[in-house]
C-alpha cells in the first residue's frame, strides 16, 4: 500500500453492519498502520478512513482524471457562456421590444403633426376686396365691407368661430354675433350692401352677407366651403368710439378663422371722398 501513496485511487469501502459497499475517490496522502487510518484527500476535502472497512484500493491514471476535470471545466464553462448568452437575448428582446414601441408613438405622432400642419396650411380665408361707406356729409368711414373666400384647397370655415382683427388707433376684435340670423342675409339688396343689414352693427360684432352661397351653409350656419363668397361688415364708428375713420388714415386687420390661415388687409383711406362708396387700396 504504500506504493499508493501519492497516487489517485478509488477506495472500495464497506461500514460494518452494512451490505452495500461505498466508493470514494482521491489522492492518497498517507497510511497510518498504528491507528490504523488512510489519508486522503477527495473532491470532499481531506479526510480519514478507516482500514478496516477498506475492501479494495484501485489506483487509476492520472492523465485520465486530469481528462475528466478538463472536461469538467469545460462543462461548467460552457454552461457560463450559455447563461451570458441567455442574458443577452434577454436584453436584446427588451432593447428591441422599447425601441419598437418608441418607434410606433413617434410614429402616431409624426402622422398627427402632419395631418394638422397640412390642415393649418391649406386651409384658411382670403380677403379679395376692401370697401368702405362713408357718412352723409362724405366726411368720415363709418363702415367697411370686406369681400372673403375660402383659401384653394381649404377645409370648410366657421364664421361663427372666425374673429375679426382692427387696428386704427388702437386694436380692437370682433365676433361674430349670438343673434347669427339678424345679420346673415341670403342675396344682396337692390339698395347696395351698406343697407342690406336691418339690424345696427356694435363695436364688438360683425355682420355677414352671403354673396355666393349655392347650399345656404353660410346661411343656415355661417360655414364656408369652396366656392362661396361673402362680406363681412363692419360699423368703424361703433368700433373705435368716434364719427368715424377720417381722410389719409390707415386700417389693417386680419380675419382669422378657428383652424388655418388668415386673411390679412392693409389699407390706406383716400385724402378725398367723391362718393358714399370708397374702394380702398
Amino acid at each position: 500500500m504504500d506504493r499508493l501513496i501519492g497516487r489517485y485511487c478509488k477506495i472500495v469501502l464497506r461500514e460494518p453492519g452494512k451490505e452495500r459497499a461505498s466508493v470514494v475517490s482521491g489522492i492518497l496522502e498517507d497510511i497510518d498502520y498504528d491507528a490504523g487510518f488512510v489519508i486522503i484527500d477527495s473532491d470532499r476535502g481531506l479526510g480519514c478512513l478507516n482500514m478496516k472497512s477498506i475492501i479494495a484500493i484501485k489506483p487509476k491514471s492520472l492523465r485520465k482524471v486530469k481528462k475528466e476535470f478538463a472536461q469538467d471545466e469545460r462543462g461548467f464553462v460552457g454552461i457560463g457562456t450559455l447563461i451570458v448568452f441567455i442574458a443577452m437575448i434577454l436584453v436584446a428582446a427588451v432593447a428591441a421590444s422599447v425601441l419598437i414601441r418608441t418607434g410606433e408613438l413617434l410614429q402616431q405622432r409624426a402622422n398627427k403633426v402632419g395631418l394638422q400642419t397640412t390642415r393649418e396650411i391649406s386651409s384658411g380665408l382670403t380677403i379679395v376686396d376692401v370697401i368702405g361707406y362713408t357718412n352723409s356729409e362724405k366726411t368720415y368711414l363709418t363702415h367697411i365691407a370686406l369681400t372673403v373666400r375660402p383659401r384653394s384647397g381649404s377645409e370648410d370655415i366657421d364664421l361663427r368661430n372666425t374673429v375679426l382683427h382692427l387696428m386704427y388707433d388702437k386694436l380692437i376684435v370682433l365676433s361674430f354675433p349670438v343673434n347669427a340670423s339678424a345679420y346673415v342675409a341670403p342675396k344682396v339688396s337692390p339698395d347696395g350692401v351698406f343697407s342690406t343689414l336691418t339690424t345696427p352693427l356694435n363695436g364688438t360684432t360683425y355682420g355677414i352677407i352671403a354673396l355666393h352661397d349655392v347650399d345656404n351653409s353660410i346661411y343656415i350656419n355661417g360655414g364656408m366651403n369652396v366656392g362661396d363668397k361673402a362680406i363681412i361688415m363692419v360699423n368703424l364708428s361703433a368700433a373705435f368710439n368716434s364719427t368715424g375713420i377720417p381722410p389719409r388714415a390707415s386700417i389693417s386687420g386680419s380675419l382669422v378663422p378657428e383652424v388655418g390661415a388668415p386673411g390679412t388687409f392693409d389699407v390706406s383711406v383716400p385724402c378725398v371722398f367723391t362718393s358714399r362708396i370708397v374702394e380702398l387700396n
